[in-house]
């Protein structure tokens, strides 16, 4: 269904690229999901020497067209659709043996279920709640400032995205609530607004009586989320294993 003609596997196929002092091997990637940050995915992978296929959600029901014949000549499948179709997206593309970069948030109850399919398969998987690099330092930052709790501060976590965004609260301000209570043992409270184009901001906030402290991330465009997508794609091509975008950027 994908392919006209054949290629090698992990796309030893072309010339390698330099990009960013890195060297990129040119891959077949199938893209789930062709949605703004769907489509900006493809653009990047395009510009990174990929060759990219798309499949919709009306092609794909339950999964359903990700067999081992139709993904035979398929690199790497990268998932931005929608949470109650990942896990069928997931069982089908590692049953097929292919390794997979899930950036679709909101599925999350489901890691476990996941990870055991991931490793029984012997394929590879990496998600994450968000794909660019400055939220995953906000990450750091986060659990550095729980700190505050310890001192008389009261926290607060507030997101805000476009009407569109199908989850609430958002997969990074969940992931931001965890860093700090991983660090400081208590949860905080997420507020959420979805209202107009916003690409994405979330707001960490202290409060005390003596003053307040503002920890802010605002994405102006979804560029930085399909720029770590497609690095994430080329990190896992030829591994094993279930990996957090969040423990493995660094590598990038």
């Amino acid at each position: 269904m994908f392919c006209s003609r054949a290629a090698y596997m992990f796309s030893y196929r072309g010339l390698p690229g330099v990009f960013g002092g890195t060297l990129v091997f040119s891959m077949i990637l199938l893209l789930l999901g062709h949605g703004k940050t769907g489509s900006l995915v493809a653009e990047v992978a395009r510009q990174r020497r990929h060759e990219v296929r798309v499949l919709r959600a009306a092609d794909n029901p339950h999964g359903s067209a990700l067999t081992a014949d139709n993904l035979r000549h398929i690199d790497l499948v990268i998932d931005f659709t929608t949470p109650h179709a990942v896990l069928e997206n997931i069982s089908a593309s590692v049953h097929a043996a292919k390794n997979m970069v899930v950036g679709t948030t909101g599925w999350y109850g489901e890691l476990a279920h996941a990870r055991q399919l991931v490793e029984n398969s012997r394929t590879g998987l990496l998600f994450g709640a968000n794909f660019s690099i400055g939220v995953n330092l906000f990450f750091d930052i986060a659990r550095t400032s729980a700190a505050a709790l310890e001192h008389g501060y009261y926290g607060q976590i507030f997101e805000r995205h476009h009407v569109h965004k199908k989850d609430a609260p958002s997969g990074t301000a969940v992931a931001i609530r965890r860093e700090v209570q991983q660090a400081s043992g208590s949860e905080l409270e997420i507020t959420s607004f979805r209202e107009g184009d916003v690409v994405g901001m979330h707001q960490l906030v202290y409060d005390s009586p003596n003053d307040n402290i503002y920890l802010c991330h605002d994405a102006k465009s979804r560029r930085g989320f399909a720029e770590g997508a497609v690095r994430a794609a080329e990190w896992l091509a030829g591994k094993q294993g279930f990996y957090d975008f969040k423990d493995v950027w660094r590598q990038l």
